[in-house]
């Protein structure tokens, strides 16, 4: 039985939850968008899997919004940076370092920007009927030490 459990998990770590395809991204790391609800400028700096769609972390005033994509217009124009690229992008497959559940495989479902370092989202737990009081995070942020790549 835990062999099946074991399996079951892995499928379900490893089943984007975007379905067969990924859809693309519209806005690369530190382009130049245009927020249309405020009709103001900003960068992005991250983009995360989330309720069913990819959203964007924008840069603006000192806070981090988080826009869909028919919020956001991107310009074209990328801001120059002395940050290296991020490791892995939305979609790649890496092992966990850490992990103790019986699979370590997992999807990438974000890359954020945290003081100056870049940042994975990961699922961590299965998702829960009913989730316990004191269980994991699900979607923690980790670093790129904590991944290893897993060619396919």
């Amino acid at each position: 039985m835990s062999c099946l459990i074991s399996e079951f998990e892995r499928c379900w770590y490893l089943s984007p939850p975007w379905g067969k395809q990924m859809p693309s991204v519209v806005v690369d790391l530190w382009e130049r968008v245009y927020i249309t609800a405020t009709g103001t400028f900003s960068y992005c700096c991250g983009v995360v899997w989330q309720d069913d769609q990819l959203v964007y972390a924008v840069a603006s005033n000192r806070n981090i919004a988080y826009l869909g994509k028919h919020e956001i217009i991107g310009t074209g124009q990328v801001q120059p940076t002395k940050l290296e690229k991020p490791a892995f992008a939305v979609g790649d497959r890496v092992l966990l370092r850490f992990s103790s559940h019986a699979t370590k495989q997992r999807l990438v479902l974000g890359v954020v920007l945290v003081n100056n370092s870049w940042f994975y989202v990961v699922e961590m737990v299965s998702p829960a009927l009913s989730p316990a009081l004191g269980s994991p995070i699900r979607f923690p942020l980790v670093s790129e030490k904590d991944l290893v790549r897993v060619n396919t």
